[in-house]
């Protein structure tokens, strides 16, 4: 079964997928982390958003994994824990860039669709429900104001110790919806079959609770 959850940046995809994979024993692969990888990789090579083929040379020598360790899940890239790295302030300035780039929306969505086949899994990000996996079983759209977002992913980097501030990371969340809803392959919008909850007065448990109720009801009808 594929659950799959899109939203914009802060709308509480993350957190939510987290909870529901531990709750009903599904596998949560976290396709941000893919395209933050690559982010990373540019960074690590110097490359500017400018350097479009040569950061697309780099996909065939990126290998992500996800491991689950001391019960926190981990992004290894190249055998390399980089699970803070990938959300630095830097790889936040361009991750939605690199993405955008439509050999590397490919690339990583046919490489998400690997690490997905044959198991039960719930997986977030901005196309999972459009593009990555149209045909999954249960769709969600997160969504909430863009003031809430930005506090909410304020508080998580003060947490993970990432330097933004509140003004950087509205800044950054505005210029990323821009940017997600305009890319060429995989923009940010909601799909077909998709259920809207929006989450900007709901707490974590109540959305959690709210999704738990739509999936469980979808295995029953089948």
């Amino acid at each position: 079964m594929i659950v799959a959850i899109d939203g914009p940046a802060g709308s509480g995809k993350g957190t939510v997928t987290k909870i529901l994979a531990d709750r009903l024993g599904l596998i949560n692969l976290d396709t941000g982390a893919t395209y933050r990888c690559v982010a990373l990789m540019t960074l690590k090579n110097n490359y500017t958003l400018e350097d479009e083929s040569k950061i697309v040379d780099l996909l065939p020598n990126i290998d992500i994994e996800f491991k689950r360790e001391n019960g926190e899940e981990k992004v290894f890239l190249n055998g390399e824990d980089v699970t803070k790295e990938i959300r630095s302030k830097e790889v936040n300035k361009i991750v939605s860039q690199v993405s955008g780039i439509t050999p590397v929306r490919i690339y990583m969505a046919e490489l998400q669709r690997k690490m997905a086949k044959g198991k039960d899994v719930i997986m977030e990000g901005r196309d999972i429900g459009t593009y990555v996996f149209p045909n999954a079983e249960v769709k969600i759209y997160l969504d909430a104001d863009v003031e809430e977002r930005a506090k909410r992913r304020y508080k998580e980097n003060l947490e993970k110790g990432v330097d933004m501030s509140y003004e950087e990371v509205l800044d950054n969340i505005k210029k990323r919806d821009e940017n997600d809803k305009n890319k060429e392959i995989g923009a940010l919008k909601v799909a077909d079959g998709a259920i809207i909850v929006d989450t900007t007065s709901k707490t974590i448990e109540e959305v959690a609770n709210e999704i738990e109720n739509i999936i469980k009801l979808h295995s029953k009808k089948d």
